[in-house]
């Protein structure tokens, strides 16, 4: 079947996220048809892990997909292609009996974090450098499949396929396995010169045998299978429909912000906090957690990133505002309408808690925890929701001034997406305190945007990732920042480093306690 002159005009995006899983439908133009989500439970057996059962993950996604075809009414037939990203790091793992082996590893596990403690205290983590170009992280899946080979080694023993997040959903979308290298090279497997798998960085982390259990690597935009006839009966595609590499969550939000150049930062404010650019060389001197490769293969991803953004908020609203939410939208009202409210009533020279939003994980040390720090009981929980949004800015600052560091120029400006790009209050936070212009997108639903760009170019409507760019994504305009309320969060921001530094010793003796009484 010739795909690439196909006159068909819809392309579908999945986004497999740390808490929801979403699907998007787009025109050749752009334009959202339609979106569905499910939200997907977290699921914690020991505190510092964070997993999933796979099938049940697996069924979320034929959920949306079929739900947002009911809901648009667009013929399947008239979907040209589906590209599916997802959350980068973690482990996702195929049996040798053609099943899930175990559950979901998500990007939030910390179970491995002493075994990136030693590797660095003995000196793997520099070897590893010289080819893998990025620092270990406990949630990639080097650190945690040696942790596997150590704990669990009837599962070690038994694996077929090591996937990624979203490569795991193609596999079941077309049941062949591939591994996109935009996601794969963020891993620790790859070496980012020679673009490929490497034994030398396998021999290092002493996980040698997972070598053949690595699926072939392939490209964003390059059609890696098709949608199977079982497939279409669970989600209402047509068979045969084209399914796309697709990438690492990252890469397709910066494809939908179109930061498809160096001259701009794009910020993703999820359940990670996101901040990365384009460079046509990694940076090689250390100043920055990770280089991986980006979908255009010209450039590299400079990232800055951890689990401190807006997932805090979420678990803050969820935990301490449940009644707020119910009473909100049983008034057929949009609850976070009123949150916004309530924060923009609190002027930025007011003092509220330093809140350190390290519910997930953090950038700082490994084992740190969240905290509300100068709380007062003169504070409502609305000071203390203004933390939450101070605090996640605040995180996203201290990685963008690491990333500022690395560059020769000034940025033209910042590209903001996830959750906080939904909130004007919080995009003006965002433009204040770091002191550049931000843009938002018109649509919600970014990384299922940016899949559906790619899936455009590999299907044939467009040459090129900037050209579908161009055609697909719209911004709104810059939200430029107020200087002197910059200068008020100069000084917030610099309580909040302090905050850090000061607490520090202290985070090893709680994870000792946490540890004894488990």
């Amino acid at each position: 079947m010739a795909w690439g002159v196909c006159l068909i005009k819809y392309y579908l995006g999945l986004d497999n996220g740390g808490t929801t899983t979403k699907a998007g439908l787009y025109d050749e133009n752009g334009k959202e048809i339609g979106t569905a989500s499910v939200s997907t439970d977290t699921i914690i057996p020991v505190e510092g892990y964070a997993e999933r059962d796979l099938e049940l993950m697996w069924q979320a996604n034929c959920r949306v997909i079929h739900r947002v075809i009911d809901k648009t009414g667009v013929s399947p037939k008239d979907i040209a292609g589906v590209g599916v990203c997802g959350h980068g790091k973690g482990l996702y793992l195929w049996g040798k009996d053609d099943k899930p082996l175990y559950n979901g590893i998500m990007s939030t596990d910390n179970r491995a974090y002493k075994y990136v403690n030693n590797w660095k205290a003995n000196g793997t983590e520099k070897r590893a450098f010289e080819f893998s170009c990025q620092h270990i992280m406990a949630c990639q899946p080097v650190a945690l499949l040696a942790w596997m080979k150590d704990n669990d080694p009837e599962t070690y023993g038994n694996i077929k396929w090591v996937f990624e997040c979203k490569d795991y959903v193609r596999f079941r979308l077309t049941g062949v396995a591939c591994g996109e290298i935009s996601d794969y090279s963020g891993t620790g497997l790859v070496n980012l010169h020679t673009r490929s798998y490497d034994r030398k960085l396998l021999d290092l982390f002493g996980i040698p045998e997972v070598y053949d259990a690595l699926p072939p690597l392939c490209h964003s935009d390059e059609i890696c299978g098709f949608i199977t006839d079982e497939v279409a009966l669970k989600t209402g595609l047509a068979p045969e429909t084209p399914v796309i590499g697709g990438m690492f969550d990252i890469n397709a939000c910066a494809v939908a912000a179109n930061v498809l150049d160096t001259e701009h930062i794009c910020m993703v404010a999820g359940t990670w906090s996101i901040n990365e650019y384009l460079r046509r060389e990694p940076v090689l001197d250390g100043r920055v957690l990770m280089n991986s490769l980006f979908c255009m293969p010209e450039y590299y991803l400079i990232e800055e990133s951890s689990p401190t953004s807006a997932g805090n908020n979420e678990w803050f609203i969820q935990q301490l505002l449940p009644e707020v939410i119910c009473a909100e939208k049983e008034a057929g009202r949009n609850p976070y309408s009123l949150f916004d409210g309530w924060v923009e009533d609190i002027p930025p020279e007011e003092f509220v808690p330093v809140f350190l939003p390290f519910l997930m994980g953090s950038n700082v040390h490994p084992n740190a925890k969240s905290a509300f720090i100068g709380l007062g009981a003169q504070h409502t929980r609305r000071h203390m929701l203004r933390s939450v949004y101070e605090g996640i800015a605040f995180s996203h600052r201290y990685h963008f001034e690491k990333l500022m560091a690395t560059r020769d120029n000034t940025p033209k400006g910042i590209r903001l997406v996830g959750g906080a790009a939904n909130s004007r209050v919080w995009t003006q936070m965002f433009a204040d305190i770091m002191k550049l212009p931000v843009e938002t997108l018109h649509i919600r639903e970014s990384g299922a945007l940016g899949c559906a760009v790619a899936a455009a170019v590999a299907t044939g409507k467009y040459k090129t990732l900037q050209e579908a760019a161009d055609s697909m994504c719209a911004l709104q305009p810059a939200v430029e920042p107020e200087m002197d309320k910059a200068k008020i969060y100069d000084e917030k921001y610099s309580l909040y480093v302090k905050a850090i530094k000061y607490l520090d010793p202290l985070w090893s003796d709680v994870q000792n306690f946490i540890e004894k009484c488990r």
